[in-house]
């Protein structure tokens, strides 16, 4: 803030997050540059409105609520976070992934509501170990990657699917296998997906491919909570199809205390956290401003889309 206080006539939103489209459409109107956070429509309604609109910069890394149509044809320069929160997201997704597989949350839950009345015997509670198991990664980006490298610390093996193949000096030193959709699935004993939400990946993980899972495998996500079609995952968790689920991103967030999700002791959920860590999010939000700045001077920002 301060550093944009220091060039420009600077406006900010003080209320509810997010703010209403009506509220950005008519504060917009007289804005050269606005940052935005990713829960905020950016669509041509609002751009529109804007006519002296010429710079964009999300505080994320994600972009996918922004018109990137009307913004080339306006020649609006858009710039993201991406990088600076790869290694707190993979963290986030290794966590839950540890959380559901080892029932940590459940545990805790189980103490907290007085349901610890005698001491387990061998064969209470338990949970599945990670080593020797196969996690299944889709999209392996960033953050995919980073996560693969967390698994593999743990002896697991790691194979993938995305919308392309590495390199086969890639998929060496990185210590993964490529294999079909169908195969992750059918062969992963946890699959994290890690995939933008587009036209393409929406619902894209759905009854048929949950019913190619191993009965007794978990699933987790820290991507977009669209790229599920969580009333299909409900299904598969309430037939005892899946063993587990670790979420952090929701269909419709926030994710109310009435969800079925909420109410299954084998079901781990965030609140849209991935990137929640001090040090991620300051660094975010320099990158964000600088974005911003570049694009407002007419420079091609830092990270562009």
């Amino acid at each position: 803030m301060k550093d944009l206080q220091d060039g420009f006539r600077l406006e900010t939103h003080a209320g509810r997050f997010p703010i209403s489209k009506g509220e950005l459409i008519a504060k917009i109107a007289d804005k050269e540059g606005i940052l935005c956070m990713p829960y905020d429509t950016i669509d041509r309604e609002v751009i529109e409105a804007a006519a002296d609109l010429r710079a964009i910069s999300t505080y994320s890394v994600g972009y996918e609520h922004i018109d990137l149509q009307c913004t080339k044809s306006r020649g609006i320069l858009v710039g993201y976070t991406p990088d600076v929160l790869t290694r707190a997201t993979a963290d986030l997704a290794f966590a839950l992934m540890l959380d559901v597989m080892r029932r940590v949350s459940e545990g805790d839950r189980l103490i907290r509501s007085g349901g610890w009345q005698q001491v387990f015997g061998p064969c209470d509670f338990l949970g599945t170990d990670l080593e020797t198991k196969t996690v299944g990664i889709l999209g392996p980006g960033r953050i995919g990657l980073s996560f693969a490298e967390k698994a593999q610390a743990f002896g697991m093996k790691v194979v993938y699917h995305g919308n392309g193949r590495l390199s086969e000096r890639q998929e060496r030193q990185a210590g993964i296998e490529h294999v079909s959709l169908n195969q992750l699935f059918s062969e992963s004993d946890i699959v994290s997906l890690h995939i933008p939400h587009t036209k393409r990946t929406h619902d894209m993980v759905n009854r048929s491919l949950l019913a190619k899972m191993k009965r007794g495998a978990f699933i987790v996500n820290t991507s977009r909570g669209r790229v599920i079609n969580q009333k299909d995952l409900v299904l598969a968790l309430q037939n005892g199809d899946l063993a587990g689920a670790a979420l952090d991103v929701f269909y419709d967030e926030p994710l109310g205390a009435d969800s079925p999700l909420a109410k299954m002791e084998n079901v781990v959920l965030t609140p849209h956290m991935g990137s929640s860590t001090k040090e991620t999010r300051e660094n975010m939000a320099r990158l964000a401003v600088l974005n911003l700045k570049m694009a407002m001077a007419g420079r091609r920002p830092k990270c562009a889309v």
